[in-house]
């Protein structure tokens, strides 16, 4: 059995490595290395150097072997497209990284499936094989430096390092002050992934050209039936996102060059949904929104009229997720009630649906659930909706026991599915055995323990691809995960990072 070689870029596929005794800090290594030239040559203007480098990094064993981890290892790496083949076994995925090659490529059609929406439609998805994936794969590691080198500084959604948080933090600083501006655009794009224009991602999408058309043109099979595609990019693509990234980028640009500088006009845009602010309804009206269509109308996009609104701040929005509303002049961000009705009913629809299912069973599928919406939360004014969010599981719970156990009194239920901790008297909980075979407690987690903190947000020109800003998200992951002291600076929020 032979291992890694010392450096894999540009290396050849019949190099004997065993899958399982790949050093991926290496490998990472050599990748980023290649990264890291392609944002300079970027922000240099050195284009042709660039191509030439993402023409280098495609080539790689080091990025093939990237390519093909990310996809047998990301969620969707079971899900088998119009080939049915999953890549499982190490010699498989070898095997895949060895065979990837652009002489000679040809994407096969993409499988359509329907996913809900919160709205009750269907939401078109499209699988490929895990062959052209792989290849999606390979050309965004050549791809995302430049997107992250050109991409908007408030573009926040499909972008690495950046989350959700960090856009709603964005809302407040740019409405909290008192002579902020009073009104938002509420902006969200129709269909805006399978409505791109073909020929403006050709046009402008810096990558190869070949195949970035025969993934375009590729197609989808539908209930055995070949359908054509003339736009748009398929929701389902690993390098999708970026598209739209790319395709969105210059949005910020376009509606401040329409704008006077104290018209107080900033822009947030997270995925296909964005707000503008504007100090007036005139300004929105007349002069942002006239500048959005027709920058949309460039790559073959439209705003959705029954989701774009005007709003006054002292009425609120609602924006991934959370209510951003001024009370008094004073701007609070909370959870949406709407997206907290639908948390609750996720939660109803799996207890009532749990069947024969034993407590811990029901614990174990609550507690992921109940953790993952709080910490979404966290970083808002949440405590209030967080309690009566435990009172509401209470009730289900409560009701739950009521119907398992309709000859049992109170007290019995209680006494078998709550216990007592210190002064907490109605824990709900199930006995269980941890690894080494001792029978301990597991207890349902409670939305109000979560500790609420205020998200420090990423610095706008920030991206992992500039040497420049290294330190900088060492820190900002230390301090994520490192403990903080009470009373000091990073403790009240006031850091700069």
């Amino acid at each position: 059995m032979t291992t890694m070689n010392d450096s894999l870029i540009g290396a050849s596929s019949a190099c004997q490595i065993d899958w399982n005794f790949i050093c991926w800090t290496k490998v990472e290594e050599q990748v980023r290395r290649l990264q890291v030239r392609i944002a300079k040559a970027v922000r240099e203007g050195r284009h042709g150097k660039a191509k030439a480098l993402q023409w280098l990094l495609s080539h790689s064993f080091s990025a093939k072997l990237m390519a093909v981890r990310r996809v047998t290892q990301n969620k969707g790496s079971k899900t088998a497209g119009v080939d049915k083949v999953v890549w499982t076994t190490p010699k498989q995925k070898m095997q895949a990284a060895e065979n990837i090659k652009r002489r000679g490529y040809q994407p096969l059609p993409l499988r359509r499936l329907y996913i809900p929406k919160k709205n009750g439609k269907l939401r078109p998805l499209s699988i490929p094989t895990m062959a052209d994936r792989v290849q999606q794969a390979l050309h965004l590691l050549t791809l995302e430096p430049i997107s992250e080198t050109l991409a908007d500084k408030n573009a926040y959604g499909f972008r690495p390092k950046r989350s959700c948080a960090d856009a709603i933090e964005q809302c407040f600083i740019v409405l909290s002050r008192n002579c902020s501006a009073q009104w938002v655009l509420e902006g969200d794009i129709k269909s805006c992934f399978d409505k791109i224009s073909h020929s403006w991602l050709l046009d402008n999408i810096p990558m190869d050209k070949i195949i970035l058309e025969k993934w375009l043109k590729a197609g989808y099979i539908e209930k055995a039936v070949f359908n054509p595609t003339d736009e748009g990019t398929p929701q389902g693509g690993i390098i999708s996102p970026t598209l739209l990234v790319l395709t969105l980028t210059g949005l910020e640009q376009a509606v401040k060059a329409a704008v006077d500088p104290g018209d107080k006009v900033n822009i947030i845009v997270y995925a296909d949904d964005f707000i503008i602010t504007g100090a007036s309804r005139e300004i929105l009206e007349s002069k942002v929104k006239p500048a959005v269509i027709s920058f949309l109308k460039q790559r073959g996009l439209t705003l959705s009229e029954e989701k774009t609104h005007l709003t006054h701040i002292n009425d609120g929005f609602n924006f991934l997720g959370f209510n951003v509303r001024k009370y008094d002049g004073k701007l609070l961000i909370k959870p949406a009630k709407e997206n907290v009705k639908i948390f609750l009913d996720k939660l109803r629809n799996i207890i009532k649906n749990s069947g024969c299912a034993t407590t811990e069973e029901i614990i174990r599928q609550l507690n992921p659930k109940i953790r993952g919406w709080s910490n979404y939360y966290r970083h808002v004014v949440s405590k209030e909706t967080f309690s009566w969010v435990d009172r509401c599981i209470f009730r289900m719970l409560w009701q739950w026991a009521k119907r398992r156990h309709p000859k049992k009194d109170a007290h019995w239920r209680k006494h078998k599915y709550y216990r007592q901790s210190a002064l907490q008297n109605w824990i709900f909980f199930a006995k269980t055995r941890d690894k080494e075979g001792f029978t301990i407690n597991l207890d349902l987690t409670k939305a109000v323990k979560v500790k609420i903190r205020r998200h420090l947000k990423i610095k706008g020109a920030a991206h992992p691809y500039d040497t420049e800003y290294d330190d900088y998200f060492d820190n900002r992951l230390r301090l994520k995960k490192g403990p903080r002291i009470p009373g000091t600076r990073d403790d009240r929020g006031l850091s700069t990072f």
